[in-house]
């Protein structure tokens, strides 16, 4: 027997008998509140999601299938051990359990439809993910015989969906733009690109121990960033049955609370840690016999290979061709059905071949009563990679690395390696993982630290730096004061561009005074300041001259020689964006010299004068949120006051606390953010706080489908409520 409560926001608070019955009555409640979320996710986890959203998902389906996420995932649920496959498949059981009403209430599946799929067969006839059952037609199940049915999940779909969310967070495809900038400029100028880019990265974390906050106990407080979702990514969540009773940030479809979560009397959070756990095999195929090969170490290998159909909405089905050596899947295939030998790209990662993604680690995170238990369960942590700190009611403190990272020949770090050649193999996992004693406040921030030997490209230190020094400001904290953390939207990043304009000679009046003012400036990125708008005016002229610089060309149209997924790691506008400091700094590249870049951002900062884009608009007026949403359907009304504020400008900028990742030279707007903000506070867990984008219901109509957006964009935060006193039991059929 379970039963549901809610918040005054609408957060579902869960309480059972056990585990199992708890878990079922996660998957129900999630399928209830984020019905459409969980199809989508299910579909492009399982490579099926342009049959619902047209054409411009076809590149991800592709991946997807190339990529073996979904069969992957059943290998990993197959190895769980029994008392952890057992718990996953109650999660599954309540989402199927809650998906009819669900579906009911989300009016996505009444105006959706879906191509139906063709029976296809490949070489490899007992491939179980090559077709999707029919969802439409007279004999369809759901709200509406004529729309689309929520799609049965199975017991690894949870994992499937894990794995699609984290299958790049490792930035594998930053091998492909290396391996260019060397075969273009040379290998000395790939670290002029060495610094990251938005795609991974952002997240802040923190812990104050005991000694630095006014209750004598600690607070771990930090805000992981993602691309920004509506409906949101993170589910705030409260599981208690007498074994435990844990509040956190879940993930819709996954079970248990992975990331962020506060047992009571122990707390956890994570960043990325950065490492670099992939890799990439440049692969020789060839067809024999009606088989493809390929070459390795050991010669010419049979490969696994079978053609998949993409159902595609509005358009004709897609093929694609499924090949795995003896690296991994072939993710690149290149070559063409004319050619008997060809080149193509591998990807191999840990899931695939330890087959583990580290779930038998959820259940455990549950049961954690200490940083013991905490430190414990993590040993079991797989995917992705992560940096953890903890901390206990006792005074417990843990901060580790937890993942799985191979042992390997360091160049397949870097680059792409030949798989013919010996010496790329894998040779076992690096163990133990990186610890460190907590000493005072400690922070993680995606930065080149404590997880240095694991990864190749970090973080610039700013943030890091910034939140010490803001911590360091004061003897004392409250959980109430961490929002001002959050928030803080100090740029350092800006000086080499402000330093190369206070140089500059030859500038008209008005530049001169665009200059000044800039010199001025703050250097915050508010909201409200013309300061900020006009330096992203004149940051992103600048960086559109260096993307079109002669020194670069030979990178221009790099990102159209690779699969449409990978793009975004081989954009050269992007790539100079993120790479600015450096590029305005460097002596490496023929033609740029400090001569060349101070009449380049000359010219920049007359043309920005010239066309008066930033006189009298506030940093507001162009940082605006551009959230992901699956379809834009149904229509939300956007004159409803509540939907008003998804559409309003927000502080901060990539190097900021507040890492509101705009791509300079590109747009002003931003698609990553705080995917969610938390404070766990070790002294009363009811004294904790958090916040997430829109709100706890992913169902249009609901008044908690952004109830709490107005505080996330002011940088608010809304209280954990642990009273079962205070909520409100909602009635649902068991």
């Amino acid at each position: 027997m379970s039963r549901l409560y809610r918040d005054a926001f609408g957060i579902p608070h869960l309480r059972a008998d056990d585990p199992y019955e708890l878990a079922f009555a996660q998957g129900r409640v999630t399928a209830l509140d984020r019905a459409w979320q969980l199809e989508v996710e299910r579909r492009r986890a399982t490579g099926t999601s342009a049959a619902v959203l047209g054409p411009d998902s076809v590149p991800w389906d592709r991946f997807a299938r190339q990529a073996r996420l979904a069969d992957t995932a059943e290998r990993c649920l197959h190895a769980l051990d029994g008392d952890t496959a057992a718990w996953v498949r109650a999660y599954v059981d309540g989402v199927n359990a809650g998906l009819p009403e669900g579906a009911r209430r989300a009016p996505e599946f009444a105006t959706a439809r879906e191509t139906a799929p063709r029976e296809t067969a490949g070489p490899d006839a007992t491939e179980p993910h090559a077709t999707e059952p029919h969802a439409t037609g007279p004999d369809a199940t759901g709200p509406d015989a004529t729309g689309l049915a929520p799609g049965r999940w199975e017991p690894w779909t949870p994992m499937a969906v894990w794995l699609s969310h984290h299958i790049l967070f490792a930035h594998f495809p930053a091998k492909l733009w290396r391996e260019a900038v060397a075969e273009r400029l040379g290998s000395e100028a790939v670290a002029l690109f060495a610094a990251d880019g938005p795609g991974t990265s952002g997240s802040n974390g923190w812990l104050v121990p005991g000694e630095r906050t006014v209750t004598g106990a600690a607070l771990i407080a930090g805000d992981p960033h993602r691309f920004i979702e509506d409906p949101g990514f993170y589910q705030q969540i409260r599981l208690a049955c007498p074994e435990f009773d844990v509040a956190g940030l879940a993930v819709p479809g996954v079970p248990g609370i992975a990331h962020f979560g506060h047992a009571g009397s122990v707390a956890w959070a994570i960043t990325n840690a950065m490492a670099d756990y992939q890799d990439l095999y440049r692969e020789r195929l060839r067809r024999r016999d009606g088989r493809v090969e390929a070459l390795g170490p050991d010669g010419w290998r049979p490969c696994a290979a079978h053609v998949e159909v993409v159902e595609v909405a509005g358009e004709s089905p897609v093929e694609v061709e499924v090949v795995e050596t003896g690296r991994g899947p072939v993710v690149m295939p290149g070559g063409s059905e004319r050619e008997t030998v060809w080149e193509a790209v591998s990807l191999r990662y840990p899931p695939r071949v330890r087959r583990d993604l580290g779930f038998a680690a959820l259940p455990a995170l549950l049961r954690a009563k200490t940083v013991a238990d905490v430190d414990q369960a993590l040993d079991r942590w797989a995917e992705p990679v992560n940096v953890v700190l903890a901390a206990d009611v006792d005074g417990g403190l843990l901060h580790r690395v937890a993942g799985v990272v191979p042992l390997r020949h360091p160049d397949n770090a870097l680059r792409i390696v030949p798989a013919w050649e010996p010496g790329h193999e894998w040779s076992g996992r690096y163990a133990p993982m990186p610890r460190r004693a907590v000493s005072g406040i400690t922070v993680m921030a995606n930065e080149r630290g404590l997880a240095t030997p694991l990864g190749v490209e970090f973080a610039a230190p700013y943030r890091a730096a910034r939140i010490s020094g803001l911590l360091d400001g004061s003897p004392r904290w409250s959980a109430g004061e961490m929002a001002a953390v959050h928030t803080d939207t100090l740029v350092p990043g800006a000086g080499p561009l402000l330093d190369l304009l206070a140089g500059l000679d030859r500038l008209g009046p008005e530049a001169v005074r665009l200059r000044d003012r800039l010199l001025g400036w703050d250097r915050r990125m508010d909201a409200g300041s013309t300061g900020a708008a006009e330096y992203a005016a004149v940051r992103a002229e600048v960086v559109r001259r260096l993307a079109a610089h002669p020194a670069l060309a030979a990178l221009a149209g790099v990102d159209a020689e690779v699969p449409e997924v990978f793009r975004p790691w081989l954009a050269l506008t992007t790539r100079v964006a993120y790479a600015l400091e450096n590029l305005l700094t460097t002596d490496r590249l023929p033609g740029l010299d400090q001569a060349a870049l101070a009449d380049l951002a000359r010219s920049a900062l007359e043309d920005v004068t010239a066309r008066g884009e930033a006189t009298g608009v506030r940093w507001g007026d162009l940082h605006r949120l551009d959230s992901w949403r699956a379809v834009p359907f149904p229509a939300t009304p956007d004159a409803a006051p509540d939907a008003a504020p998804a559409e309003a400008g927000l502080s901060g900028d990539h190097d900021c606390v507040l890492s509101t990742s705009s791509v300079p030279g590109v747009t002003h707007h931003f698609a990553r953010g705080p995917a969610a903000r938390y404070v766990w506070d070790l002294s009363r867990r009811d004294g904790s706080l958090w916040i997430v984008p829109f709100g706890a219901s992913g169902v249009p109509d609901d008044p908690h489908r952004r109830d709490q957006h107005p505080l996330w964009l002011r940088g608010e935060l809304a209280p954990v409520v642990t009273d079962w006193d205070l909520l409100t039991e909602e009635q649902h059929d068991h």
